[in-house]
Formats: structure tokens, C-alpha cells, sequence
């Protein structure tokens, strides 16, 4: 396996503006010789002897899952601490806990709630820290996107055109518009007006769309997905608000579900389907059918299971493609 010159190592992971264009670039090509020799069997591990923490205040499937078998397949350990696992931020302060762990590990990994506790992480503990996911930031699902989109493409990112539909406020509308924004890709966030990014977000985006040559739409009109390659949504509800906000969300952003017609109105019959996971599609889990009940929508909130299940969907292959991003940062940073 080839790997580029590109120098990351030691550096922290905490929201995507932390690297250039060239770096992001070389992440995401890095990632797929490792996917590659992966499935050949011919990785090489390049982490033996590393000790990786991971601490998650908020539950995970897929951000838990990729750094462990990441730091695994490349000769690491892992220790995982989830909210009772540790004195986090209960009898210990982050700044403390994070000095306590950079002595004893190689990099740090968070997912929270504040962008703020892993920015504190990173300043105290000495060691690479990586966002595993906060409110405002979503940098390693970031990677996993880009491939995933470059694979289905084709398309180097000069050339992709996607759209973000739904509630734009957080992490993954965030995240899609200023990440487009750095690789000069052709960025649609399509959200209603009291959904948008805070204006410093977005004029962020314009100032790297600058330099990048990135197309930059913010709009609250559906019919603006015309053209794109692929579209993304996520979940327009949060664990914890009441049923009450469920209502009300459910019913400004029905006009913004990614269902047929919304996909239909791209006007391209290779269309794409991306999902950051977990989807509320359909009513086979209890947070389903509770949202199902409390807004009367039972044929899928944020998408509808027709799309979801539809050969246009490749969030599986987006789900799988957190392995070999974040091992990639791993790699990069660490080896």
C-alpha cells in the first residue's frame, strides 16, 4: 500500500476547517487503499503498541464500531468509557480528565453534545483528539461522505453537485455545507429560513467557497435539487424533546421529506441517497413508532422507506465507509 507524504501526524480532528483541502483530499485517498487492502488482506497494521481512548456521551453504532475495528486492524487498543464510565464532567473536569488520559494514551476520541468540551479535551491532554460527533460538527462522518460520493460519482469533487434537505441548523447541514465549501464542490442546503445555519456558518462557507471555487445555495425551495448527484438528509427530531417539538418540526419540514417526487425533481435518473444513520424510515423501532404516533406520519419522517430501501439509497455503503475513514485519521495521525 502506497501512502502520501502528506504530514498529519499529531494533529487533532475537531471540525473540518482543521485541514486544507490537500489534507482532506489525502485522508480520503488514504482511506480507500486502506479499504482496498482490506478487502484484499493485505493491510499492514502501522498503530502496534497505540492506546486509543474513546469516550462517548452519547450513545453510537457506527462512530463506536468504525474506531474500534480501525484501531484493531491496525494493531491498537482501544478503551472505551461511556457516560458512567468515567468522572467526566461530574467529579472531574474536562481539562483534568483530558491531562489524566493524554498520560496514559496515544489520542482521544469524543462524541458529545458541545463543541466546547472536545475543543477543551484537545487543549489539555497533550495527544491527537478526534470529534466523534458534537452539535455543531460532524468532521469524521465528513470523510466517510466524501468517499462514499466519490465512488458512486465518479466525479472528482470539482464536478459533484449534492443537496442537504431538511433542518439545517446542526451538525450534518453544518458540516455538508462548509466541508462542500473547502473541496469546491456545487453545495445546495435546502431548509426552511428558521432552519438555517447560524450566519456565521454560513458566511464561512462563502469566504472558503472563495477560495475553493465552490457554488454555495441556501434556499428553502425543494425544486433547488435539481441537478445534484446525490441528496442528503438526517433526522429532523432529537432523542429527549418533547412530543410536543416532534409535532411541530414534523410539520415545518413534510414539505422538505426526501421521498420519490423529491428525488424525481433532480431530473437525474443516477440520483443518490445518503443518510448520516440512524433513519427514522419506517416504524420497526420503538423511537419509530413513538415519532409515528406523536405526528401522525407513519410512512417515514425525514425519508420516506421507499427511498430508503430504493437502489438509489447507499447508506449502507456510507455506513461502511466510517471504517475506513477513521481509520485513515488514525493512520495519519498517529503512525
Amino acid at each position: 500500500m502506497s501512502v502520501a507524504t502528506t504530514e498529519l501526524t499529531g494533529r487533532h480532528f475537531l471540525k473540518e476547517i482543521d485541514f486544507t483541502r490537500p489534507e482532506l483530499l489525502h485522508l480520503v485517498d488514504l482511506a480507500a487503499e486502506l479499504k482496498a487492502a482490506k478487502r484484499a488482506g493485505t493491510e499492514t497494521p502501522r498503530l502496534a503498541g497505540r492506546e486509543i481512548a474513546l469516550i462517548f456521551e452519547k450513545s453510537s453504532t457506527r462512530t463506536r464500531c468504525a474506531f474500534e475495528v480501525g484501531a484493531f486492524d491496525q494493531g491498537a487498543h482501544v478503551t472505551y468509557l461511556d457516560p458512567t464510565g468515567s468522572q467526566l464532567g461530574h467529579k472531574e473536569s474536562i481539562a483534568d480528565t483530558a491531562q489524566v488520559l493524554g498520560r496514559m494514551f496515544d489520542a482521544i476520541e469524543y462524541r458529545g453534545t458541545a463543541q466546547s468540551d472536545v475543543e477543551t479535551l484537545a487543549r489539555h491532554a497533550g495527544v491527537p483528539v478526534y470529534n466523534g460527533l458534537s452539535s455543531e460538527w460532524h468532521p469524521t462522518q465528513m470523510l466517510a461522505d466524501l468517499l462514499t460520493m466519490r465512488e458512486h460519482t465518479g466525479k472528482p469533487f470539482d464536478e459533484l453537485a449534492y443537496a442537504f434537505v431538511g433542518d439545517g441548523r446542526y451538525n450534518m447541514g453544518r458540516s455538508l455545507l462548509v466541508t462542500g465549501a473547502i473541496m469546491g464542490c456545487d453545495v445546495r442546503l435546502i431548509t426552511p429560513p428558521q432552519l438555517r445555519p447560524p450566519q456565521d456558518v454560513i458566511a464561512l462557507a462563502h469566504e472558503l467557497a472563495a477560495a475553493s471555487g465552490a457554488r454555495i445555495t441556501i434556499s428553502d425551495d425543494v425544486a433547488d435539487v435539481r441537478g445534484v448527484d446525490v441528496v442528503h438528509t438526517d433526522v429532523w427530531v432529537s432523542m429527549g424533546e418533547s412530543h410536543d417539538v416532534w409535532l411541530q418540526r414534523a410539520t415545518l419540514l413534510t414539505p422538505y421529506q426526501v421521498n420519490a417526487a423529491l428525488m424525481a425533481r433532480t431530473g437525474n435518473p443516477d440520483v443518490a441517497f445518503m443518510h448520516c444513520l440512524p433513519a427514522f424510515h419506517d416504524t420497526q423501532t420503538v423511537i419509530g413508532r413513538e415519532i409515528a404516533a406523536a405526528t401522525g406520519i407513519s410512512g417515514g419522517l425525514e425519508v420516506t422507506d421507499e427511498v430508503f430501501r430504493s437502489p438509489a439509497s447507499i447508506v449502507f455503503d456510507q455506513a461502511e465507509n466510517r471504517l475506513h475513514t477513521i481509520k485513515a485519521v488514525l493512520v495519519a495521525t498517529l503512525s
